[in-house]
């Protein structure tokens, strides 16, 4: 009783293309050239009817089950789903008005939306997600019953069911108005680029630049897994996805298996720090604070960038202390292929240029870039083939498929602000994480961080990022803390979560790739990405690291930043010209952390800087003259 794969799979593709053409048509404003004028919350609903029965068809009742027939109850949750979102996406602008009315015809397909959307959401994130969401419905209702500062107004059950179905501020509010309109046209993008062989060019690409180095397959992992995470939408998915080819190649050059998994868990993670998507983070970013896109990119950069040097700096490092060789020649691929596919870049360029010279807006922005893409592709190909049109097309469904698991986890999201709404328990976080940290900044932002990476612990990205953005970002916002620093910081740490055991979802998705302890992959993830816990406290006391000021001191800031995070990086790996004692480690570690103080910190943060920059070359220098030429033991792991 049920859909077999034959009648399943192509309603379900069918959806799914769709989905993005309806996102397409949205970017590009195909309603209003056609004249039709209808709500944006009808849109959004249209999406969402298409993306529940989508998840119901595609994802079993228990996770990483496998099933041939989908069940006759999935069926008719599917259609039920369907019908449920879609009588409010017509009747949308009569029902708006009713709400506080609370007629049945409104809180009846409330209720069914709310509960569907959780069993979907269960099905694609777990259980995690699905129960902070719980409890924050359940403090609607019975906010009133706690005491002290957490006390919110108790909401009429049937007022709440139709609020959260129909409100601006509910599922159809802004996370998922970014989900199905920006997401789509860059995951579209990032489809196409898998498709046309671009995925590959970009893999090729690293490993023609630093395979013929000393520990080439994991610089390779680091360019490769950062390159692919910067458009895609999940560090898990990243680690899947790239950790597949690079962590096979980094063991099998003599690496430990939980130290392949970690580095590949680190540059996945970092994906989702680095413009231009960062998640989907980026575009909910810039609706939350009503600034441009570009301004979040821009400032965005340089901490992703610190990131990745780190993360560089100690992999070619602890390669020279293990004695790891470059990659085998015979798999370096040659220059001339690599650089039949340099029109890939063109694409990127296009972005760019249309995104920070032309103004224009980032789905519209990608979905161009995604032409030029398409058109290159068609004139020179890669590897001495072509896309075909077909598979040009299948694009559209498989963009579809993509997303569901983001546009699932907006939904949701616009539960929790709809409560933060409703209750006014934003105010009341923010108000008691303020007195707690006694109006202290370093209290504040150190016990946000601990908030930060205990909430984020199981959740997607963009989860993770909605969740701080209401109940953490405000309260650092409330003591003068820059509003872009602000949510910079709760993403970074609420990222970290997934290197941070005990719950470090992408580290442990690494492990099981590279058959290495869970545990220890953890840990080696977290020396690995050690730049991420203290970059967001720099920035947020000197947001030159954010591109905010005079030239001259941006770039004072980002010079000694990088040589603080190599000195650092130096004491962490144990090796500079030769294995480091402990004591050396620690000079090292020292100089590193007065250099990346950046000069705006505080009045004397420029004498730090300079204090720290000339012990650490010093102590460069007193290595290099000091070397003694190497031995076998050199190459034993500390």
């Amino acid at each position: 009783m049920g859909l077999s794969p034959a009648i399943r799979r192509p309603i379900a593709d069918v959806l799914a293309a769709l989905l993005t053409l309806m996102a397409i048509c949205w970017a590009l404003s195909v309603p209003r050239y056609l004249g039709l004028g209808f709500y944006p919350q009808q849109f959004f609903a249209a999406i969402l009817a298409l993306v529940l029965p989508i998840a119901f068809l595609e994802l079993p009742a228990r996770r990483f089950s496998h099933r041939t027939v989908v069940p006759w109850y999935d069926v008719a949750l599917a259609l039920i789903a369907f019908a449920s979102v879609s009588w409010i996406a017509v009747g949308y602008p009569q029902f708006v008005l009713q709400i506080f009315a609370k007629p049945a015809e409104v809180w009846i397909p409330g209720i069914i939306i709310t509960l569907l959307t959780l069993e979907c959401l269960r099905r694609a994130t777990g259980w995690t997600l699905v129960l902070i969401i719980c409890a924050f419905l359940l403090y609607a209702l019975f906010g009133d019953l706690l005491p002290g500062r957490l006390q919110g107004r108790a909401q009429n059950w049937q007022l709440l069911a139709g609020y959260m179905a129909l409100d601006s501020n509910g599922i159809l509010g802004l996370p998922i108005s970014v989900a199905g309109t920006v997401v789509v046209a860059f995951i579209l993008f990032g489809t196409l680029l898998g498709i046309t062989g671009g995925s590959n060019f970009f893999t090729d690409a690293a490993m023609l630049g630093m395979g013929r180095f000393r520990g080439g397959s994991m610089k390779i992992a680091v360019l490769a897994s950062g390159l692919f995470g910067s458009i895609s939408g999940s560090a898990v998915a990243n680690v899947v996805g790239t950790g597949v080819v690079t962590i096979p190649m980094i063991k099998r050059d003599g690496y430990p298996g939980h130290k392949a998994a970690a580095i590949e868990a680190v540059a996945s993670t970092g994906g989702q720090l680095m413009p231009p998507v960062m998640g989907a983070s980026a575009f909910l970013m810039a609706e939350f604070l009503a600034i441009p896109y570009s301004d979040i990119v821009a400032a965005a950069l340089v901490p992703a960038i610190l990131y990745y040097v780190a993360l560089f700096i100690q992999a070619d490092l602890d390669a020279a202390r293990m004695g790891i060789r470059p990659v085998p020649k015979s798999e370096i691929p040659a220059r001339r292929t690599v650089a039949r596919g340099l029109h890939f870049i063109l694409a990127f360029a296009v972005l760019i240029w249309l995104l920070f010279w032309k103004g224009y807006q980032p789905e519209r922005a990608a979905l161009w870039s995604a032409v030029v893409l398409i058109a290159t592709s068609f004139a020179i190909g890669y590897r001495g083939s072509r896309p075909a049109l077909r598979a040009i097309f299948g694009s559209l469904s498989r963009c579809g498929h993509s997303v569901v698991e983001i546009i699932l986890i907006s939904a949701a999201s616009g539960l929790v602000i709809g409560v933060l709404n409703v209750t006014g328990l934003s105010f009341n976080l923010t108000y008691l994480l303020v007195q707690i940290g006694g109006n202290n900044a370093f209290i504040l932002l150190t016990l946000s961080a601990i908030v930060c990476i205990i909430l984020g612990m199981g959740l997607p990205t963009l989860g993770v990022y909605v969740l701080l953005a209401a109940l953490v970002a405000p309260a650092l916002i409330k003591v003068g803390i820059d509003p872009i620093a602000a949510h910079l910081y709760v993403l970074y740490f609420g990222m970290m979560s997934m290197i941070t055991p005990p719950i470090a979802i992408a580290a442990f998705a690494a492990a099981s790739l590279a058959k290495a302890p869970a545990m220890a992959t953890g840990w080696a993830a977290m020396k690995f990405g050690w730049v991420a816990y203290i970059i967001p406290l720099l920035f947020v006391f000197s947001p030159t690291l954010l591109l905010h000021g005079a030239p001259w001191e941006i770039a004072l800031a980002v010079t000694t930043a990088v040589v603080g995070v190599w000195l650092v990086s130096i004491g962490l790996a144990g090796y500079f010209a030769g294995l480091l004692t402990p004591g050396v480690r620690v000079l090292f570690g020292l100089a590193g952390l007065l250099a990346l103080i950046p000069s705006g910190a505080f009045p004397q943060a420029v004498v730090t800087d300079v204090i720290g920059v000339a012990c650490g070359f010093a102590l460069m220098v007193w290595r290099l003259m000091s070397r003694k030429p190497a031995t076998a033991k050199d190459t034993v792991e500390s």
